[in-house]
């Protein structure tokens, strides 16, 4: 018993979050709250965080970033679906590779001792996840199967290998990954990198560009408008046409074609010189005897360049004169061919042609090299030639034969008709969006299964033969650069027989990219332990589309973007029913300090585990929610966790003021009370379905302030009421304080755990408000009437007024001096 004071009342408890921290996981793990029945009983409900990687423990992103996709979790449980949310990690990667050397340990020591700290962090923080699903990348039993869809997709044509520029360290003699590269030099030893021709594995992704960009109709309005229009221009669909130049002969070179694409086919007259990329086997091959040694000697300084940086508009212009000619198939015009910087192999045919009247790049070229400049649309605008001003967009054609006279779309169609009937030409769509590189010369990563022989070549392994597991006993010191990748080094490995011939062959040493593992790994959440294939195919089909994708924008491209692909593929396999894997997406901000990203070296960071141990993980989350929409930044300098512990503490002393019965009958209670009850869980669950989170804590907090009012000062503890506000006030802080709901709901002598207490019922009657009439005067002339609740408050009502198309109108841009609310149903509006 607790011991009384002597004022003869009973003693109460103090709010303690250690405590409370010490005291629920277990209860919620024996009860498996968190674990879907999966059994059909229940309409089904995927809500899917994206995957965490193991480099550290958790931190303040990590804590925002789960924090909302546990809401949406925990919300749909409450409304009756049965609801998978899983964890797991992409646990391949450079920075566990990085560790290895650095402390001379194998990978999987830092990774998987990462992992379990960052698991520990996970279940104190009350992320509601089935951790019976929990799976990492790096696994041989996952891997296996990441090899096994690579095999699939080398089966349908859609895995190839060529030859492609990588960054490569001279003094290191090793590849490395773009994010490897810092300011043009190598991370490791400071070393300016250069580029290197190596063969490369590659998805063919532009296979599925036209169904990537078709079905994101079908996401308008489920995922955030900037991140459709991210992966909208990163494929980068363009229609215009293939024109066909002919190369002319020259000293023992033959004659050819080069085929270049351009949107606007209709300015083929304004083209005064051609351009191939410097870097590209199709310059070496064009170029003139005389000009070989200045063409070799301008490739060795355009290896040292990024693509950023050959595609700066504030470079200098560079190239070299191939002593070629080009002839343009419209007009029969020879044009000099150059090699230069700003066009890259990579993208489309590795060729233009140079308009440079109407392009500023080509422009920024021919002044620098002292070539024509030909204006052929008149725009109204000063001549390019002398303003140095590119002209762009519409005009009339001009110089351009029989083109002259035409706009722009009788132009493009005449002079694609002209291509067409000389055969040198025709209509085409083009894609910025080039082939997926998905090969890395490192260690840690999933092995491409592919042998290599003498005799039959590219050899699949065998599927019995899958996973090709990473070598065994390799350490730091062998994984330190060998001049070709890291895998290489493990000759015993490498050596192996061939599987059609029998006869010696090697293993690819290559591994694949990190984005390999997280474009499927929702898949196999479904069925995590499935032995018979990457996922149980009718698992799958029962649970996805994922209903609720959250995560960061900075993924708003290539994981989607692949993701997006695998799914398509998977489809026309006939391993899924749908064509896009989630079916919405929720972006959360970042979280800042002080209007700074957090980082060590700007000594602002804040340590998340301090911040749990000095508030309590409810406060935390609770803060994270309520400081803005989930879509915004939330700046840590400018919130207050103790201020969030204070109002906890406030919610969670109501279950030790409540006097009524369990099951009292709710509807004998105060009738205002009940209707905020009613009217706040209606509004919740509006809000939290558009994502306002924010919102739904504000209206918890006015719930909590009603209830207490009504304990203090109103019809007292033992109303019914009472009980049934401060139940709703435990349900709706089960999506943002797991801790402190769960012990206010058990204070109120519920036996079972609230987070399966499922979402209170709304009377429909308890919604309708007594309204009147608000007269709103804009300088004491009646501009508008509204019709509003009888108890609004005098803010609600100013911002009513405020949005009033008849104040707008009557105000017409004026400023507001100010707004005089004389009574509840008078506003009057004074202009400045």
């Amino acid at each position: 018993m607790s011991a009384q004071p002597e004022t003869g009342q009973p003693a109460r408890d103090s709010y303690d979050f250690a405590a409370m921290e010490a005291k629920w996981p277990s209860v919620w793990e024996d009860l498996r709250v968190f674990e879907p029945a999966d059994d059909g009983s229940r309409e089904r409900r995927y809500v899917l965080d994206m995957f965490p990687y193991p480099s550290g423990d958790l931190h303040m992103g990590h804590a925002e970033a789960f924090a909302m996709g546990d809401v949406v979790a925990r919300y749909l449980r409450q409304r009756g679906f049965d609801v998978l949310h899983p964890i797991g990690w992409d646990s391949f990667g450079l920075p566990a590779e990085n560790a290895a050397i650095k402390r001379d340990a194998h990978p999987a020591e830092w990774t998987y001792a990462n992992i379990d700290t960052q698991a520990a962090s996970f279940r104190r923080y009350a992320i509601s996840v089935d951790w019976s699903r929990r799976l990492h990348t790096s696994d041989p039993e996952y891997y296996r199967w990441t090899q096994w869809l690579f095999l699939k997709f080398y089966e349908r044509s859609l895995a190839y290998r060529r030859k492609s520029p990588v960054n490569w360290c001279p003094y290191d003699q090793t590849v490395l990954a773009n994010e490897q590269v810092v300011n043009g030099m190598c991370e490791r030893c400071g070393t300016a990198v250069t580029k290197k021709n190596l063969n490369q594995w590659y998805f063919k992704i532009t296979e599925y560009a036209d169904r990537l960009l078709e079905d994101m109709d079908q996401l308008e309005g489920h995922w955030p408008d900037r991140v459709l229009a991210m992966q909208r221009n990163w494929i980068g669909r363009s229609e215009g046409a293939h024109a066909r130049f002919a190369i002319e002969a020259d000293a023992g070179l033959p004659g050819r074609e080069v085929e270049v694409f351009t949107t606007r086919p209709d300015t083929l007259y304004g083209a005064t010189f051609f351009v191939v990329a410097a870097d590209s086997d199709l310059a070496v091959e064009l170029v003139a005897a005389e000009q070989a040694a200045q063409l070799d000697d301008y490739r060795e300084q355009v290896k040292s360049l990024s693509e950023i940086e050959r595609q700066s508009t504030e470079r200098p212009k560079t190239g070299v004169f191939l002593g070629r000619y080009a002839v343009n198939p419209l007009n029969g015009e020879k044009l000099p061919v150059w090699a230069a910087d700003y066009v890259l192999a990579e993208y489309g045919t590795g060729a233009i042609m140079a308009v440079p009247a109407h392009d500023q790049r080509d422009l920024d070229f021919a002044r620098a090299f002292d070539l024509p400049v030909r204006a052929v649309l008149d725009t109204g605008e000063a001549d390019p030639a002398e303003s140095g001003v590119a002209t762009t967009g519409e005009g009339t054609l001009v110089n351009s034969g029989f083109l002259d006279g035409m706009d722009k779309t009788a132009a493009i169609g005449a002079a694609t008709a002209k291509l067409e009937d000389a055969g040198a030409g025709e209509k085409t769509v083009n894609f910025r969006l080039r082939d997926w590189l998905l090969s890395r010369q490192r260690f840690w990563g999933t092995p491409i299964p592919i042998i290599h022989c003498p005799d039959c070549g590219e050899v699949a392994v065998p599927e019995d033969q899958l996973p090709v597991t990473l070598p065994e006993g390799m350490r730091g010191e062998a994984l330190a650069p060998q001049g070709t990748s890291p895998l290489a080094a493990a000759e015993d490995w490498v050596r192996v027989s061939c599987p059609d011939c029998g006869g010696e062959a090697q293993r690819d040493t290559d591994t694949m990219d990190t984005f390999v593992d997280s474009s499927w790994y929702f898949l196999r959440f479904a069925s995590p332990h499935f032995a018979d294939g990457p996922f149980d195919v009718d698992a799958v089909n029962q649970w996805m589309p994922v209903a609720q994708y959250v995560g960061g924008v900075e993924h708003a491209i290539l994981h989607l973007l692949y993701s997006r692909f695998f799914t398509k593929v998977l489809q026309d396999m006939g391993l899924v029913q749908f064509n896009e894997p989630f079916s919405a997406l929720l972006n959360q901000g970042q979280v800042i300090n002080g209007g700074k990203a957090m980082s060590k070296s700007l000594g602002n960071g804040v340590d998340l585990g301090e911040q749990l141990d000095a508030y309590g993980v409810d406060a935390v989350r609770l803060t994270m929610i309520f400081a803005s929409p989930p879509e915004d930044d939330v700046d840590w300098a400018d919130v207050s966790p103790s201020a969030s512990a204070r109002f906890l503490a406030r919610a969670w002393r109501l279950g030790q003021d409540v006097t009524s019965a369990v099951d009292v009958d709710r509807a004998s209670g105060d009738t205002e009370l009940r209707a905020t009850v009613h009217r706040t869980v209606n509004e919740a669950a509006e809000l939290i379905n558009s994502h306002k989170f924010n919102v739904v804590v504000a209206r918890a907090m006015e719930l909590v302030n009603a209830t207490r009012k009504a304990i203090d000062s109103g019809p007292g503890p033992a109303d019914p009421a009472v009980r049934e506000a401060a139940e709703a006030v435990a349900v709706l802080l089960s999506l943002f304080a797991p801790y402190t709901a769960e012990d206010l709901w058990a204070k109120l002598g519920r036996e079972a755990s609230v987070v399966t207490a499922g979402w209170p019922r709304v009377d429909e009657q308890l919604l309708v408000r007594e309204t009147i009439t608000a007269v709103v005067q804009v300088q004491g002339k009646v501009r508008d009437r509204l019709q509003v609740p009888a108890d609004i408050g005098e803010a609600e009502l100013q911002a009513l007024a405020l949005e009033s198309e008849a104040v707008s109108r009557s105000l017409d841009g004026r400023q507001i001096r100010k707004v005089i609310i004389r009574a509840p149903k008078l506003v009057n509006i004074v202009p400045a």
